[in-house]
């Protein structure tokens, strides 16, 4: 069975529909929900134990319906809040715990829902009860607070609100309060009060205040503020004369009335304003105004409304009202009086004219503006939009103000959402070519071929900004970017703009000598051919440098030759002759031949081309009786190194007769036979060479195209391509020659595989983006605006790549610019004077004429263009101020002066002379005498002429000299370029000029110059380098022998000035070295001895010419080098002396008999290190043996000790000091090297041939040559300068443009240093500073009156100052040059209404100034940003009488920024009579009432426990008793005082009552003094009484002054240069009697 049930009760209509049995009823359900809840705790009988009832659980039933079930938990509870037994409670007052209920169906919870609101303020927890408990304890963190919030049943489908019952049934209420913190309660605190005013009377009895101002108010509880105010009464000496009346009337007005229209319908009294006169009014006197008629504001609300929404009209014009106020009498009592007490006239009073208000209109909200943050940047900070509208209609009298007019909110706060934000990066240009004369000083560039400059130099790039699209993709170094504005990559550091680079020098070698001729060999050894061959001679490479220009010079020499043999026979004689019979005589020797190449090496003997010589050579033993001749010598030099057509190369060798022959034997050969002669180095003085040429460029192999493939063996990106050179064969001195003359196995390689330079394209930028055009709207008559963009070339074209485009700057006029609109005002004719109603005027004052002060209006319109009619709200936007639409005017009534209008001024007859105006008197007036008086009514104008001559007054400093910047393109663009530092030469310098009128007044500057500035030609000194001499003459060299250095230096000559390059280091000389390796022989002089002449022997009777003899030779000392034929002989003195050889020596011709025994051999080398005990030895062979077996022949074997530096030396090496860097002559900078030499050294210290070391096996470590780098003199690289930056400031004299640049690079060693000032600036051209001055409030005013409602106003002017306002006061100027006053004033408040007491009024007084910005603290510190100041308002009562009416004090705070934490302690006086002074301080030293804990406040009195009562006590001020001054405590055990005693020796003055203590006390005479009290030891004790020890002294002294006396008359008389005695002194008396001496 279907069925429909309605639900309705308060909350509207519920219908659903259900298929089920008939069991529902509706209105059960509604009776259901109107069953009263009953209160969760129901009182008991008596007040210990009560019900408490818990929350209604849900609804439950086994179907939805009415059939449902809620139950509650019901327990009994004290009254402190423990449970107890339900037996404690009333059962009859117990609570039902179920009640029937309807359950909800499931499908019903999704049409109600909790509606939740926030959490609202947290408030303290009210006492349980109602008994005011002040605060015991300090709060020191926070207090106890409670937080509330509204809950609601609401539907889910319109959201209006149900019993709370229906959600029940869904769920549980959720809680409506919780419990909260509140921050410690902050009290009241205020100032000190002021010092009392003047007495309110001159004379009787008056009153006088002080008062005081709130630094913070009450929050959280805190106690409330005292009063700001105390008054008290004063009585003024002179009594009031008796004639002065007793009361002081006073005219008081009230507020004027809002202005209104009186329409012609209304009652003549329509309108009108009653006054209530009570005096029983609370409300501080105030008029109260009654308005009649008050349905005339509503109509003009409605009219309001109706204006909104039609069309903004095409004419703007001003109505007319007029208002009235309240005027009475008041009496100094503050009574009311009837109003002839103070006025006869009232008429002008109570009325005047004002403008009908009209409210400020404004257009609708533009659109938000696009958010400021654009992407999702690392900071958190959000961005914000602004929207703005317009004002369409100015207020006017009273109507309401403009609210704001730009809005700004927060937007993209969070920004996830967001793109990433742009990233830019520096990227650079391809480095430019390697420059060396930017490294030249001024003096090297007058001196260098500039065209010739090698070495190191530097090379620049350029160096933009631009856009990184996106992290991932893949950056590569020539990837081409959009560039952009350089600013947006300024946080990043830019990269190098400057590097050090090397232009290749000519190739450098440093070679061996030659070594000797080889001999004659085949071109080929392997494959001799023919009967030509070679002579050769080597040199190594040492060192080359690493350029690329050139080769080293040739290093083998060739000489043709005949019979060429690459392989030789070298014959050795193996044993003696032996002789073919016998002992002696004819014999043969075994010898071996071994075949050699022409390096010494054994081959085989096929090699050898010749025959074999023979194995046995003929050879002869002489017999006894023989003539002996010994073995030849070497071969002598050559006397010629080559042979040429008319001399040839020879050189001989020798030997000499050892024994002469006996009788019968073998005779002496021939003189001539002991001397031979050959022909040597007998090839020609000519040799051939090979000599290549530089090798040619890399080109493509043709070998490649033809075969597909390359010869070479190489791996190259680019391709693989060839260089070739030119190889000739050269003669010596001569010139080129035919090849056959050169070895072709040595001649050079002439093509060589290279790599291919790869093609470069240029490379260039997309364009940047368009600058932008205007935004704004221009003039019509503006130039039109142009846009530019630009590219930039990153990588040049090379190795025939593609050229770069031409156009790299783009220009263009803007497609279209806004061209502001013109509009312009037209204004009305003015109406006529408009006065108060008669109505009104009669109504008020009785008054009859229609005269007095009044209202003109004026109407205003918009033009366009063509003269048609606009709306209105495009002149408020562009046609400047609105023309003034009011003025005051006057009627005049039938008793003024009447005057005719103005006259036109009269003609200026130049600057500086005067123009006047006149006007006259009319009708009776010209009868009337005080409106003869021309003070009154001046019927005369004199102005001075307007001039339009200007004086022209510079202004300021000069600017620094600035040079002109080179108009780059680049430097528009906003690129970092850089350039060499030029900062010298003609330049401006500019200096502001002031525009000043005839008046003084600033003007345009403009007007006197066409720039603004003065400009006069300067300059900047030009750098001067550091200037040098010219290098020295090479000095000797540093040895004497052997190896060492020679210098050459320069000096200084002039110093650098004005920023030049610096010098370099400088030693104390002021002087720069450089230093070469150098060898000087240690001898360049050698002994030459020629052969030994024949032994003489001076033979005796006839005997035979033998036994010991002499010979002697020839020694000369001739030049190392020369040829043996050449004389080259020179003194002696130059050869060595210790190694003269000896020109005699002893000889030994053997007798025929004798044994004959062969010269002595070389002594063999003694041990390397010299051993001691060590010996050389040298040996010898027996040539002929002895005729008889008796004679023996001498020893064959001779020793001698290895003595150190005599018989014996050691060797080692020795290098020189390290030249400077030596670098190209043409170099200025870069690679170099350096070269030291190398000697060896005897153990004496000789310099030895270097191949002494070697033969004793010494190694060579020593480095002899290394490169070495001679830094470059980079000078300082700056950027370009930048743009002028706009004027600091847009008017006035302090303005100034800047200028910066950066520094690239840094100058180094030598380099130009960088200047030190990076920015320039320059005065801005002075212009007029027009600003609108606000004025302060002036004293509150009553018009025609006394006291009462007045207005306080403040003026607005425009004034011109020239932007200091410390150096010149401003001077006022035309209002038009300010802007709108109209639309200035809208923005400010120019008008406060204010309040003047009437003598006998209790008012309030000025607002304080605001305290000091407080924030809520925690142990000192804040945890909030915004805080609090406070001002307040006192109370003054002038009357007594009146202090009835008089108003609350009041206080008012507002937020502040930037507060600071106050804390707050007791602060204490000095103790005065057990009394002090507490006050309150706060931390800043502010001393103050509040704030300070009242339970914690330091007592004022203080008081002793018990109290002092002994004779001669006192409470100290620690609080315990004491004794008065002369007496000494005596305390008690207990540590309390028992009585005073008298200090002795104390001189006491009494008082006028002394007591006695049980005479313990036994006061002396009055007057004494105790002379003792300063002894250590004191003879009188506490009680007054001498000691027994005085006593005892007193009787020693005695008795030595009687044996003093009775020995002085013993001796004789004394002399008289003896020291007379002392005198006796005066005996001390046993008991003290008051004398003073003792």
């Amino acid at each position: 069975m279907s069925w429909t049930m309605t639900l309705k009760d308060d909350f509207g209509v519920i219908a659903w529909t259900r298929q089920a049995g008939n069991f529902l009823n509706l209105f059960f359900l509604l009776s259901l929900f109107s069953i009263p809840v009953p209160s969760d705790i129901v009182l008991p009988k008596d007040r210990h134990f009560l019900w408490k009832a818990g929350q209604w659980g849900q609804c439950t039933g086994e179907e939805c319906g009415s059939g449902g079930v809620q139950t509650r938990t019901i327990w009994c509870i004290h009254v402190e809040g423990w449970t107890t037994h339900h037996s404690h409670c009333q059962h009859m007052d117990k609570p039902e715990s179920q009640r029937q209920c309807f359950k909800m169906c499931d499908w019903h919870q999704d049409l109600f829902e909790w509606e939740v609101s926030g959490w609202g303020v947290c408030v303290l927890v009210p006492f349980f009860s109602n008994e005011l408990k002040l605060r015991m304890a300090e709060c020191i963190t926070a207090q106890h607070g409670i937080q509330r919030r509204s809950i609601h049943c609401v539907r889910t489908s319109n959201r209006t609100t149900v019993t709370s019952r229906i959600c029940e049934f869904f769920s549980q209420k959720p809680p409506v309060e919780q419990a909260c913190l509140i921050p410690c309660p902050q009290d009241c605190v205020v100032s000190d009060f002021t010092s009392w005013s003047s007495c309110s009377k001159t004379c009787g009895a008056g009153l006088q205040h002080r008062t005081r101002h709130v630094l913070a108010t009450p929050m959280y509880g805190g106690t409330n503020c005292p009063n700001f105010t105390e008054t008290r009464t004063c009585t003024k000496s002179v009594d009031c004369p008796v004639a002065e009346d007793e009361y002081q009337y006073n005219l008081k007005v009230g507020a004027w009335s809002e202005c209104r229209l009186l329409h012609h319908k209304e009652a003549p009294f329509s309108g009108r304003t009653t006054v209530d006169f009570s005096t029983s009014s609370n409300e501080n006197n105030t008029v109260t105004f009654r308005t009649l008629a008050s349905h005339h504001h509503s109509h003009h609300k409605y009219h309001h409304r109706t204006h909104m929404q039609i069309k903004q009209p095409m004419s703007l014009e001003l109505e007319v009202g007029y208002q009235t106020r309240h005027v009475r009498c008041t009496r100094n009592d503050g009574k009311n009086v009837m109003l002839s007490l103070c006025t006869k006239d009232n008429s002008h009073l109570t009325f005047q004219a004002c403008v009908m208000p009209k409210e400020c209109q404004t257009s609708d909200w533009t659109s938000w503006s696009p958010c400021s943050k654009t992407c999702r940047s690392t900071d958190l900070s959000p961005g914000y939009r602004l929207r703005s509208r317009i004002m369409t209609q100015i207020p006017h009298g009273r109507g309401k103000r403009c609210p704001t007019l730009e809005e700004k909110e927060a937007c993209n706060i969070i920004g996830d959402l967001l793109p990433k934000c742009p990233r830019y990066m520096w990227r650079t240009t391809d480095w430019g070519e390697c420059r060396i004369l930017p490294l030249l000083s001024q003096q090297d560039r007058r001196l260098a071929n500039i065209s010739n400059l090698c070495g190191g130099g530097i090379q620049t790039r350029k160096i933009y900004c631009v856009h990184v699209p996106d992290d991932s993709a893949p950056h590569h170094r020539k990837e081409v970017s959009r560039p952009v504005n350089a600013r947006l990559c300024e946080g990043a550091e830019p990269p190098l703009a400057i590097q050090n680079c090397s232009v290749p020098c000519q190739h450098h070698c440093l070679l061996s000598q030659w070594s000797q001729w080889s001999a004659c060999l085949h071109e080929n050894c392997k494959e001799p051919q023919g009967k030509k061959g070679f002579r050769q001679r080597r040199r190594e490479v040492l060192w080359e440098s690493g350029g690329t220009l050139g080769t080293c010079p040739h290093l083998t020499e060739f000489i043709p030759c005949e019979d060429p043999a690459c392989y030789l026979w070298l014959v050795q004689q193996e044993g003696g002759c032996i002789p073919t019979k016998g002992s002696c005589g004819p014999g043969s020797a075994v010898q071996n031949a071994t075949c050699v190449s022409a390096e010494g090496e054994d081959v085989l003997n096929t090699h050898c081309v010749d025959d074999p010589p023979p194995t046995e050579e003929a050879c002869e033993v002489p017999c006894p009786a023989d003539c002996v001749v010994g073995s030849w010598s070497s071969w002598s030099s050559c006397s010629h190194s080559c042979a040429t057509k008319t001399a040839e190369g020879r050189q001989s060798r020798t030997r000499t007769v050892l024994a002469i022959p006996g009788k019968a034997g073998k005779a002496c050969p021939a003189a001539s036979a002991l001397e031979e002669w050959r022909v040597c180095n007998d090839h020609p003085c000519t040799f051939f060479y090979w000599e290549a040429s530089v090798w040619g460029p890399c080109i493509k192999d043709p070998s490649a195209d033809l075969n597909g493939t390359s010869f070479w063996n190489w791996t190259s990106t680019c391709g693989v391509g060839v260089q070739s050179r030119k190889v000739s064969c050269m003669k010596m001195n001569v010139g080129p020659v035919i090849s056959k003359r050169c070895s072709d196995s040595s001649r050079p390689e002439t093509v060589r595989p290279c790599s291919l330079p790869c093609k470069k394209d240029c490379i260039v930028t997309p364009f940047s983006e368009w600058t932008a055009c205007p935004s704004t709207c221009l003039p019509e008559n503006t130039t039109s605006s142009t846009q530019s963009r630009y590219r930039t070339i990153i990588q040049r074209p090379a190795n025939g790549g593609q050229e770069c485009p031409d156009t790299l700057y783009e220009e263009r006029e803007c497609e279209s610019h806004c061209v502001c609109p013109e509009y312009r005002w037209r204004t009305h004719k003015w109406h006529s004077c408009t006065l108060v109603p008669d109505s009104v005027r009669r109504g008020l004052s009785g008054s009859g004429e229609a005269c007095g002060n009044g209202l003109e209006t004026r109407g205003v319109s918009c033009i366009e263009e063509n003269g048609e009619l606009a709306n209105l709200t495009e002149c408020l936007r562009w046609a400047g101020p609105l023309p003034p639409q009011i003025r005051e005017c006057w009627v005049a009534c039938k008793d003024d002066c009447t005057l005719t209008a103005w006259s036109k001024f009269s003609d200026c007859a130049g600057c500086g002379s005067l123009r006047t105006r006149k006007r006259s008197l009319t009708g009776r007036s010209k009868k009337k005498e005080r409106c003869l008086n021309e003070k009154l009514y001046p019927l005369e104008e004199t102005e001075a002429c307007p001039c339009d001559e200007f004086l022209s007054q510079p202004y300021g400093n000069w600017s620094e000299c600035i040079l002109p910047d080179p108009s780059t393109l680049v430097s528009l663009q906003g690129w970092m370029s850089h350039r060499e530092v030029k900062e010298c030469g003609q330049g401006l310098r500019y200096r502001a000029v002031a525009c000043i009128n005839q008046q003084g007044h600033l003007v345009n500057p403009m007007l006197c110059t066409d720039s603004g500035y003065i400009m006069e030609v300067c300059h900047t000194p030009c750098p001067l380098d550091c200037k040098l001499s010219d290098w020295s003459s090479w000095s000797a060299c540093s040895a004497l022998c052997g190896s060492g250095l020679k210098i050459r230096s320069r000096w200084l000559r002039e110093k650098a000035f004005n920023g030049g390059r610096p010098c370099p280091k400088l030693d104390l000389k002021n002087q720069v070295y450089e230093a070469v390796p150098c060898d000087r022989e240690c001898s360049q002089y050698e002994w030459r001895t020629e052969p030994w002449s024949i032994c003489t022997i001076n033979a005796m009777n006839d005997l035979p010419a033998c036994g010991e003899g002499v010979q002697s030779r020839k020694i000369r000392c001739v030049k190392k080098g020369a040829m043996s034929r050449e004389d080259g002989s020179v003194d002696d003195s130059l050869c060595d002396q210790d190694e003269m050889p000896p020109r005699a020596q002893v000889c030994y011709l053997a007798c025929p008999s004798d044994c004959v025994m062969a010269p002595w051999g070389p002594w063999n080398s003694c041990p390397l290190q010299c051993d001691p005990g060590t010996a050389r030895n040298r040996s010898r062979v027996i040539i002929r043996l002895p005729s008889s077996d008796s004679a023996a022949c001498p020893e064959l074997i001779q020793s001698d000790p290895c003595v150190l530096n005599s018989t014996c030396f050691t060797y080692q090496y020795k290098v020189t000091d390290w030249s400077t860097c030596q670098l190209n002559e043409n170099a200025i900078c870069g690679q170099g090297s350096r070269l030291r030499l190398l000697d060896c050294v005897r153990s004496d210290g000789k310099i030895v041939e270097l191949q002494k070391c070697e033969q004793f096996g010494l190694i060579n470590e020593w480095r002899l040559l290394e490169s070495c780098v001679v830094d470059c003199p980079v000078n300082c690289i700056l950027s370009d300068w930048s743009p002028w930056a706009e004027c600091s400031h847009t008017c006035g004299s302090q303005g100034q443009s800047v200028r910066t640049r950066r520094i690239l690079q840094e100058a180094h060693e030598e380099g130009r240093p960088c200047p030190i000032r990076l920015t320039q600036t320059k005065p801005c051209p002075i212009r007029p500073c027009y600003v609108w001055l606000l004025s302060d409030w002036f004293p509150c005013t009553v018009e025609g009156a006394e006291c009462g409602e007045g207005v306080r106003r403040r003026n607005l002017s425009c004034v011109i100052h020239w932007g200091n306002w410390d150096g010149s006061a401003p001077q006022p100027a035309d209002t038009e040059l300010c802007g709108d006053i109209l639309r200035q004033r809208v923005q400010q408040e120019m008008e406060q209404l204010c309040f003047i007491p009437c003598p006998g009024d209790c008012h309030l007084t000025e607002w304080s100034s605001w305290s000091s910005c407080q924030l809520t603290c925690l142990e000192g510190r804040s945890f909030e940003s915004t805080g609090r100041q406070a001002r307040s308002r006192a109370v003054i009562i002038q009357a007594l009488e009146n202090q009835d009416n008089c108003p609350h004090q009041v206080f008012e705070t507002r937020p502040c920024k930037g507060g600071k934490c106050h804390s707050y302690q007791w602060k204490t006086g000095g103790w005065n009579n057990n009394q002090r002074a507490v006050w309150c301080q706060r931390s800043d030293g502010v001393n103050v009432t509040g704030g300070c804990f009242l339970q914690k406040r330091p007592t004022t009195l203080r008081h002793c426990h018990p109290p002092c009562t002994k004779p001669f006590s006192h409470c100290t001020p620690s609080g315990v008793c004491g004794c008065e001054k002369g007496y000494t405590e005596v305390m008690t055990s207990h540590g309390f005082l028992d009585y005073c005693t008298r200090t002795p020796g104390m001189d006491i003055s009494k008082k006028a009552d002394v007591k006695t203590n049980s005479g313990r006390l036994k006061p002396g005479p009055p007057q004494a003094s105790d002379p003792f009290s300063e002894w250590t030891l004191r003879p009188v004790g506490p009680d007054g009484r001498v000691k027994l020890w005085v006593y005892a002294v007193t009787v020693v002294g005695f008795i030595i002054i009687l044996f003093i006396i009775a020995l002085s008359f013993m001796v004789c008389q004394p002399s008289t240069n003896t020291k007379t005695s002392p005198p006796p002194q005066k005996p001390l008396t046993l008991a003290y009697d008051g004398d003073m001496d003792m």
